[in-house]
């Protein structure tokens, strides 16, 4: 079962870049022929740094659930005590 961190931080990094999207859709931002204002250049900035950060939250918490990452680690095999030498 997802914990609510895990579905918010999900869905708080999507939402970010419809923002960006937006930007681009609205003309804040072209790319033919390049041009962008100011508001659009560092509102897409923010946005994408709000979303790189939830991402990463969202990665930390599957992580720490076990959802990625994690292997599961091998048994160790009992170590027998070392032979005394006479």
């Amino acid at each position: 079962m997802l914990s609510m961190m895990l579905a918010l931080s999900v869905v708080l990094s999507i939402l970010p870049l419809l923002g960006v999207a937006w930007i681009f859709i609205s003309g804040m931002i072209t790319l033919s022929p390049p041009s962008a204002t100011v508001d659009g250049l560092f509102m897409s900035l923010i946005l994408l740094a709000l979303s790189a950060t939830f991402s990463l939250n969202a990665y930390w918490e599957m992580r720490d659930h076990g959802m990625i990452g994690k292997k599961k680690a091998v048994a160790a095999a009992p170590k027998s005590p070392p032979a005394k030498v006479s």
